[in-house]
C-alpha cells in the first residue's frame, strides 16, 4: 500500500509548491520544510482525498522512507480492534457441491445460522461479521487454493474442513499465515497445533463408548470397513486398541478410495469371515451403497452394522428404511435430544430453513460451536489480536451447546463433551439410548500440551 501512497503525497506537495513558489518549483519541491507546512496543504488534502484518512501534514514527509513506511503500517493496523463500525470480515471453507456435500450442506447452513446469530446479539466487539464463503466443491486442489485465497483476505478467524486430507492441506497455510483456524468436524484425532482448534469427537471418546458396547451387546469379532485415507487408516488403528483393550477381535478389514461404490467381493469376505458386527468407518456419497448392497444381500439381519460415520450425511435419510435400519452409530449430538437448549436451536433451525430439512447432523453442531466459542473468547479477550484470542481459548471456556455443555481443553485444543449411543429408526431418524456426560479427549490430552510447549505442530497416532 506504501507506493500508491508515496505517489499521492508527492504529487500534492508539488501542486502546493506550484502556487507558492512558481518562480522557484524546484527549489521549494527539494528543499525548506518550513515553506513546505502551509495550511493551504491541509485544505488541499481534505478537499483531494476525502475517502482517505485524515492527515496531519504538518508531519508529513516528502521522501518516501523506512520511517514513513512504519507509519503508514501503524496507522492501519488499529483497524482490526479499536472502535469501528465497520464489520470483521471471516472465512469458510467447506463443500457446498461434489459428492462430499453431504456433510458440508449441513454445515455450510450452520455457518450462516451461527453468523445470524451472532450478528442478532450484537456481534464480536460490537461489529457485525461478514462472512467470505468459498466453495471447495469437494476438490482438494480447491481446496489448496482456496485457503491461499483466505490468507489474501483481511480476515480474522477461518473455519475450514471436512475430510482430514482436506485439513492437513490448508492447516500449514493458515498456520504460516497466523490465521486462526477452526476444524469443526470428528476425526481421527492426534491434532497438535497452537493455531488450530478443534470442536468434533475423537476416537477416545467416541470409540471408547461404541466398542465395549459393541462387544457386550453384539459380540467380541469384527470386521473393519474403512475409508482409505487418514481418517479410515488412523481411526481403524483405534478400533483394534480398543478391541483388544476390551476382549474384542478384529477377524478382517477393508479400505477402500473414497470413490469405490461396488461392494460385493467385499460383503462375500465378511460372510465368510462370520464376524459378530462390522465396524463402518466408510465417509462419503460413494460409500453409502454400501448399506444398500449389505441389506440387499441379507447379511444386516445376522451380522449388524457400529458405525462412527453413519448419519453424518443424512444416509439414515436417504436410504430406504431396510438399508438403515438397526445400525448403531455414537455421536455427541442428536437432533431428538430433549433438551431446552436443543428445542430451542431446533426451532431456530428450522424458522430459517424450514420444518422440512432432512435432519440436523452432529457436524452443524461442531460448526455452531466453533463460531460461538471463537465469537466469546475475542468478546472476552477484547481484541481480535491471535495470541490474546488464543490464551483466552486456552484458559478453560465452555458454552452452552444443543447436546449438552462443552468445554474447550486448554492444553490440547479439543473438546470435553457428552457422547451419546443410538440406534436408526424407521423415521429418519435416531433412537438415543444411552449418554455419557463430560468425556475427556484424553489420548490428546495425554500427548499434546500446547500451553506448556506451544512450539510442537504435528499429529500424534495411536502406534
Amino acid at each position: 500500500m506504501n507506493a500508491p501512497r508515496e505517489h499521492r503525497i508527492w504529487g500534492r506537495w508539488l501542486r502546493i509548491a506550484a502556487v507558492l513558489f512558481t518562480f522557484v518549483l524546484f527549489a521549494a519541491a527539494c528543499g525548506n520544510d518550513d515553506d513546505d507546512q502551509t495550511e493551504p496543504a491541509g485544505d488541499q488534502v481534505s478537499q483531494v482525498e476525502q475517502p482517505a484518512p485524515a492527515e496531519d501534514d504538518s508531519t508529513a514527509e516528502p521522501e518516501p522512507t523506512e520511517a514513513s513506511a512504519s507509519s503508514d503500517e501503524e496507522e492501519e493496523a488499529p483497524s482490526v480492534d479499536e472502535s469501528t463500525s465497520e464489520p470483521i470480515r471471516v472465512g469458510s471453507l467447506l463443500d457446498e457441491t461434489g459428492p462430499l456435500n453431504i456433510y458440508g450442506t449441513p454445515m455450510v447452513d450452520a455457518t450462516r445460522l451461527a453468523i445470524a446469530d451472532i450478528n442478532a446479539k450484537g456481534g464480536v466487539l460490537g461489529r457485525q461479521l461478514e462472512l467470505v464463503a468459498l466453495d471447495s466443491k469437494s476438490d482438494q486442489n480447491e481446496y489448496i487454493t482456496g485457503a491461499d485465497r483466505l490468507v489474501a483476505e483481511d480476515l480474522a478467524v477461518v473455519h475450514a474442513g471436512i475430510t482430514s486430507a482436506s485439513r492437513e492441506a490448508i492447516r500449514p497455510t493458515f498456520g504460516e499465515a497466523e490465521l486462526l483456524y477452526f476444524y469443526n468436524v470428528l476425526y481421527e484425532g492426534g491434532v497438535c497445533d497452537r493455531n488450530t482448534f478443534v470442536t468434533g469427537v475423537v476416537p477416545t471418546q467416541q470409540l471408547q463408548v461404541l466398542i465395549p458396547w459393541t462387544i457386550e451387546n453384539i459380540g467380541p469379532r469384527m470386521y473393519i470397513l474403512a475409508a482409505d485415507y487418514n481418517y479410515g487408516q488412523i481411526s481403524a488403528d483405534w478400533v483394534r486398541h480398543y478391541a483388544a483393550e476390551h476382549g474384542g477381535e478384529i477377524v478382517g478389514e477393508d479400505f477402500f478410495p473414497l470413490d469405490v461404490a461396488e461392494f460385493g467381493t467385499t460383503i462375500s469376505a465378511v460372510q465368510s469371515a462370520e464376524p459378530d458386527a462390522v465396524m463402518s468407518l466408510l465417509v462419503g456419497g460413494a460409500h453409502m451403497s454400501f448399506y444398500s448392497q449389505y441389506a440387499a444381500a441379507g447379511v444386516n439381519e445376522s451380522i449388524p452394522v457400529v458405525s462412527t460415520t453413519f448419519g453424518l450425511g443424512n444416509e439414515q435419510v436417504a436410504l430406504d428404511p431396510v438399508s438403515a435400519e438397526n445400525i448403531i452409530v455414537a455421536y455427541p449430538y442428536f437432533e431428538e435430544l430433549d433438551t431446552p437448549q436443543n428445542r430451542a436451536f431446533v426451532a431456530a433451525w428450522e424458522a430459517e430453513y424450514g420444518a422440512d430439512y432432512p435432519y440436523i447432523t452432529d457436524l452443524a453442531v461442531y460448526v455452531w460451536e466453533g463460531w460461538h466459542l471463537w465469537a466469546d473468547a475475542v468478546n472476552a479477550a477484547g481484541t481480535l489480536e491471535r495470541d490474546a484470542v488464543i490464551a483466552q481459548l486456552e484458559s478453560g471456556v465452555s458454552f452452552d451447546s444443543p447436546k449438552g455443555i462443552v468445554a474447550l481443553d486448554g492444553g490440547s485444543h479439543h473438546m470435553v463433551q457428552p457422547v451419546s449411543l443410538a440406534r436408526t429408526n424407521d423415521s429418519g431418524g435416531f433412537d438415543v439410548f444411552e449418554t455419557f456426560d463430560n468425556i475427556p479427549p484424553s489420548f490428546e490430552q495425554e500427548s499434546c500440551d500446547l500451553i506448556a510447549n506451544p512450539d510442537i505442530n504435528e499429529q500424534f497416532t495411536p502406534n
